[in-house]
């Protein structure tokens, strides 16, 4: 009979216990209708179900050879256990439908045979197209609609209902096009019909009768988070991504540091800074970038203890390189959209999941906030020690800069004040749950989402909060990189007071311990993406208190905070434009790179 079989029905399988005998017996029944006998077999493909579907599907596969049994002992999702029940099938011909029989089975030969005749690879059944008979409801239909015409638009499909769990395909055609899907749970067939038509192959798409069943809502979860991020991804990697190769990568470097070099003048004027560099030591100036340079290494030593720590190892250098593209990147994007470029990096070039990619910036941006906030702190403590809290009030407040800086800096202030107390607060939630076997992140996103989707969704958050746990419940990792945090602001702060010092600036160790102060606040005030780079911000918090703390007049405060800032940032461009050169940061050959370079995890199934 193996060898005979030449259609395989599959039909996933999710607690389905109440319906899933008689949706087997129907689609027997309706099979046995149109195909000959010993030609086609019905799979259920039971995914981790928490019911007794997995003994009816097993009673089911004893009682009939034509029935097949794939199980999975934990959840693939919906996605995920079709594409393996199909790799598990033996007809050239394959298809699934939803197990509520929602779509009328009258339609199952019209499907099959669109594909079994070889006029076409794909088939799927349509509510939308003319000809179809569907009561949907408006809570049904409209989020049905907008997601459709979101596919059409942006994902250049011709059809107009990816989601009718009402599919065909031809066994070979599947298989190539599953080579590019990344989907494992409701948006897997959009992204099978979306990748199908890419690739040239036949869509056939038709009009069918379609009923309801159960009742339906849209799920914040599933319908928001989940599709619409997937949406996202493919058309980046289907209209952008293949678009970019080393040319196009050259340009847009050149093209983001010319964008910052812009940005930048919106905070400083060209001519007011040269004036300022001209009476100031352009030597030590110069000395001052050099000194900033050598924080990258850090970095890339610090960003690598982290990954290790993740089980993920990567040489520092090209670490270094990642970090100088995304802070190029954050330098021009709005919301820290440098980080997502990082993450993306990570993925194509080391096979670092996205999880775990954005778990290490996160852990690497708790780090930072906490050394600078404990930086701070430590010069706030003493100053209350020498000052009374009427005249450090009265300093910071009553500080009056030139140039209409008094309000960026008094909102900088505020900032700062807020990150630094989330950033220790975050700490010490992160320390304290690392050590707690509670588990809290299912129970909230369950409670945002009934849908099934909400198990996945839960599996990607634990996986990031697990990692950035790891790194916080390990006393020797926290150690290490919290020394190398320290090692890297500390040298931040230098930059800051050699800049103090090419303006012919006396130090005292007073003035050092206000340099700790400025640059850790204006630091803090920059992680708010309230300006491009924190421009603004950073001058107007170090401005207002050297100004406040010290003699220094305000004009020579803000001139030594913008120059400060625009080392720092001249620093991270050159160095952001040398890296994508040195990396060739083509999304395209990275993404093929990532396919040689990641592992595939087998789950564990078994077949009655």
């Amino acid at each position: 009979m193996n060898r005979a079989v030449e259609v395989s029905v599959v039909l996933p399988a999710y607690n389905e216990a109440d319906t899933i005998e008689q949706t087997v017996e129907v689609t027997l029944t309706t099979l046995e209708a149109f195909l000959p006998a010993g030609v086609f077999e019905v799979i259920v493909a039971e995914d981790g179900c928490a019911d007794r579907t997995p003994e009816i599907a097993s009673r089911l596969a004893d009682e009939d050879e034509r029935v097949r049994h794939v199980h999975s002992d934990r959840r693939l999702g919906r996605g995920g256990a079709l594409e393996y029940a199909f790799r598990q099938a033996r007809g050239e011909t394959l298809a699934y439908f939803d197990t509520d029989l929602a779509t009328d089975m009258s339609h199952l030969e019209e499907l099959i045979e669109s594909v079994r005749s070889g006029d076409y690879e794909f088939a799927t059944g349509s509510r939308w197209v003319p000809g179809n008979t569907a009561d949907r409801p408006a809570k049904r239909g409209i989020p049905s609609k907008g997601f459709n015409t979101l596919v059409r638009l942006l994902l250049r499909s011709e059809l107009r209902d990816h989601q009718c769990g009402f599919k065909a395909f031809d066994r070979a055609a599947l298989l190539d096009v599953l080579e590019d899907v990344e989907d494992d749970h409701w948006f897997w067939d959009t992204e099978v019909l979306v990748r199908a038509q890419r690739s040239g192959y036949n869509v056939r798409e038709f009009p069918v009768e379609w009923t309801p069943k159960g009742d339906s809502k849209v799920d914040l979860v599933r319908d928001v988070l989940g599709m619409g991020s997937q949406i996202v991804r493919t058309f980046w990697q289907v209209s952008v991504s293949p678009r970019i190769d080393r040319r196009v990568s050259a340009v847009a470097g050149t093209v983001l540091v010319a964008l910052a070099l812009m940005l930048m003048t919106t905070y400083l004027d060209p001519g007011e800074v040269w004036a300022n560099m001209r009476s100031a030591d352009v030597a030590l100036v110069g000395v001052a970038a050099v000194v900033y340079v050598f924080s990258w290494p850090l970095r890339g030593l610090r960003y690598r203890d982290i990954l290790d720590r993740l089980g993920y190892r990567s040489d520092p250098g090209f670490l270094t390189g990642a970090i100088f593209i995304s802070q190029t990147g954050n330098l021009v994007f709005p919301a820290r959209l440098g980080d997502a470029v990082r993450a993306y990096v990570m993925k194509a070039r080391r096979s670092v999941p996205y999880p775990s990619g954005f778990a290490s910036l996160a852990i690497e941006r708790v780090f930072d906030l906490l050394t600078i906030a404990l930086l701070a702190g430590a010069v706030v403590l003493g100053m209350v020690a020498t000052m009374s809290p009427a005249e450090l009030q009265s300093a910071i407040v009553g500080a009056e800069l030139a140039g209409g800086q008094e309000q960026a800096g008094r909102t900088a202030m505020v900032v700062a004040a807020g990150v630094g107390v989330a950033a220790i607060a975050a700490t010490a939630v992160i320390v304290l749950s690392a050590r707690s076997d509670r588990n809290h992140v299912r129970s909230v996103v369950t409670r945002l989402s009934s849908d099934s989707y909400a198990d996945y969704v839960a599996g990607v958050i634990e996986r990031f909060v697990g990692d950035v746990q790891t790194v916080a419940s390990d006393r020797r990792a926290f150690a290490l990189v919290g020394t190398t945090s320290l090692l890297i602001w500390t040298i931040d702060v230098l930059t800051a007071v050699i800049v103090l010092l090419a303006f012919g600036v006396e130090l005292t160790p007073f003035l050092v311990g206000v340099a700790f102060f400025a640059v850790s606040v204006g630091n803090l005030a920059k992680v708010l993406p309230l300006t491009p780079a924190g421009l603004g911000l950073y001058e107007g918090a170090f401005a207002i208190i050297v100004v406040g703390l010290t003699p220094l007049g305000g004009a020579l405060a803000i001139s030594v905070a913008v120059v400060d800032h625009a080392v720092k940032n001249l620093v991270t461009l050159a160095g952001g434009l040398v890296s994508m050169a040195w990396l060739n940061v083509s999304l395209t050959t990275a993404v093929e790179e990532s396919r040689d370079r990641d592992e595939v995890e087998v789950p564990a199934t078994q077949d009655s």
